[in-house]
């Protein structure tokens, strides 16, 4: 079992940012893909940003604000979220593909969430 543990959430004033974090919390041998999602309250979760080794892709909504990076030597990933509007009040879940070790295969895991609030 791995866990994602996410970063960086919190209240903002429309308009402002914040950079969200994500990393495995115990030591693994590798990460592939990692992703961004987030869910508001009665609405499916959905892909706000991804990236992988052919580079990063955005949700439309996404694209011009948000920036997904990552530290490959970490494991680490992060979105650099900008011009924030309140419509970008959600949870904001990590998704990423692990292997544990390297005789392993990979798997999908998901963090806890962390809530990011755009609000005046």
């Amino acid at each position: 079992q791995v866990h994602l543990v996410e970063s960086g959430g919190g209240l903002v004033q429309p308009g402002g940012s914040l950079r969200l974090s994500c990393e495995p919390a115990e030591s693994v041998w590798s990460v592939g893909q990692m992703a961004w999602y987030r869910q508001t309250p009665g609405k499916q979760r959905e892909l706000v940003a991804l990236i992988h080794h052919d580079g990063p892709k955005y949700a439309d909504f996404a694209k011009d604000r948000f920036i997904i990076s990552r530290d490959v030597a970490e494991n680490t990933m992060y979105l650099q979220m900008n011009n924030l509007k309140p419509e970008d009040t959600a949870v904001y879940y990590c998704n990423a593909n692990v292997w544990v070790a390297e005789w392993t295969p990979a798997r999908y895991y998901w963090g806890q969430g962390t809530q990011v609030t755009v609000s005046a």
